[in-house]
């Protein structure tokens, strides 16, 4: 092993052990609060609300219009579709956006201050449920403590007129604190619906009758109480919190730790291609779709004094998006971009959490027929992607759940992220 390899493994090594001692304490802080909100939601819902994710800096936007998606569009069998929206900067000042939009029993979910404060007290004001990841005077204010630096790029202002750079700050911290929002809110995405089986629970909503859960009790305790005792299905919801915590940790340690090597390769590739006038582009379907507006995000507008760097979302023009699965079917949705885009020096990078999606093999083939470099993250077995090497580095996070795996493709390409400029 090299000098510069030993000291990339190492430094991940303290980015894995960072990443678990600030999950441990957040959730161990939050679990019971998390809990509760869940309830708080369900019942906003069950009376016809909607969630509105608020975004203004281009990571908060990803993290909106990932939560949209989620809700909308669930991925586990049996979950019903919850309205859900996404306000962002792209459609004017969100304070004019939530006068039209928001609706007194909405929930409002801001991932930053700046703009997005103001819009929360508003919506607080209006009679909405607020809900916040930094702080910005929300009813539920969900900021993690101990980990320095509000995830805020250059252009977002905070305060003061024309806005500016926050101070210099270990970068990352600005990526745990995006970490540590995104899977609460795939959590309380998760667990809204547990009190949806219990209709007794909901403010105005009749009980019904409580059903013999047999063996499913095991695995779900809370089926089974009484749907008059909020407290023990609070208590099983906190639990379950919990446990999924500890599943968070663990995925994304052994993803960072089994792709050691290969995360410390790709970046010294990416690197190399950047510095000599490439670009990345990024791509992935719904939820990863949101995953690749971080990524190109974190280059262009880093959240640390690196250098931007240039890169393409292949995923945000709805307009080509749309035109291409109409006139020549999905499958061709990136690969088409990847033909019009694409240069022998640029990397392309594609998450998906299978590894079989059509759209993601097709354009990373086509990206090998031009001569670019591939990186691909992906969950379950690793799929086709992995099965048959379609990209030159791999990331494989070894779950079949999905938004386990989108929780540690996050810490993978945030390490990657960091990997390229703080090289050994």
């Amino acid at each position: 092993m090299t000098q510069a390899v030993a000291t990339a493994s190492a430094r991940i090594d303290a980015l894995i052990d960072a990443r678990a001692d600030t999950d441990r304490r957040y959730f161990g802080a939050e679990a019971g609060r998390l809990a509760e909100l869940c309830h708080r939601m369900a019942e906003r819902f069950a009376r016809g609300g909607r969630l509105i994710a608020l975004g203004v800096s281009p990571q908060a936007r990803s993290d909106a219009r990932h939560v949209a998606v989620e809700f909308v569009h669930p991925v586990i069998v049996g979950k019903r579709a919850l309205p859900a929206l996404a306000v962002t900067a792209e459609g004017g000042p969100l304070l004019d956006q939530l006068e039209l939009a928001v609706e007194p029993g909405d929930t409002v979910m801001a991932f930053e201050g700046g703009e997005s404060a103001a819009a929360v007290r508003a919506s607080r004001e209006r009679g909405c449920l607020t809900v916040a990841f930094e702080s910005a005077g929300a009813e539920w204010q969900l900021e993690p403590d101990g980990v320095e630096g509000e995830h805020r790029p250059p252009s977002q202002p905070d305060g003061v007129e024309g806005g500016h750079r926050p101070p210099s700050q270990p970068p990352m911290g600005a990526f745990v604190r995006q970490e540590l929002a995104e899977a609460p809110y795939h959590l309380l995405w998760e667990l809204v619906h547990v009190f949806f089986d219990h209709r007794g629970l909901l403010e105005g909503r009749d009980a019904k009758a409580v059903h013999d859960t047999g063996g499913s009790r095991f695995l779900y305790p809370f089926l089974g109480e009484e749907e008059t005792d909020l407290n023990a299905v609070l208590s099983d919801v906190r639990e379950s919190v919990l446990m999924k915590a500890e599943e968070i940790a663990h995925l994304r340690g052994q993803t960072l730790v089994e792709s050691r090597a290969v995360l410390t390769e790709a970046a010294d590739a990416l690197r190399a291609r950047l510095d000599a006038g490439g670009r990345l582009l990024a791509l992935g379907n719904g939820g990863s779709a949101t995953d690749a507006m971080d990524a190109v995000a974190d280059m262009r507008m880093p959240p640390f004094p690196w250098p931007a760097r240039r890169a393409l979302d292949l995923t945000e023009d709805a307009a080509i998006l749309t035109a291409i699965a109409n006139d020549i079917g999905t499958d061709a949705l990136f690969s088409r971009q990847v033909i019009a885009h694409g240069r022998e020096q640029d990397s392309l990078l594609a998450f998906s959490t299978s590894g079989n999606s059509g759209n993601v093999i097709s354009a990373l083939a086509e990206a090998r027929r031009r001569g670019m470099h591939t990186i691909a993250m992906v969950g379950y077995d690793g799929g086709r992607v992995a099965g048959e090497r379609l990209a030159d580095q791999v990331v494989v996070t070894r779950s079949e759940h999905i938004p386990r795996v989108q929780e540690a493709q996050a810490s993978a390409w945030h390490v990657l992220r960091e990997l390229v400029e703080e090289a050994p």
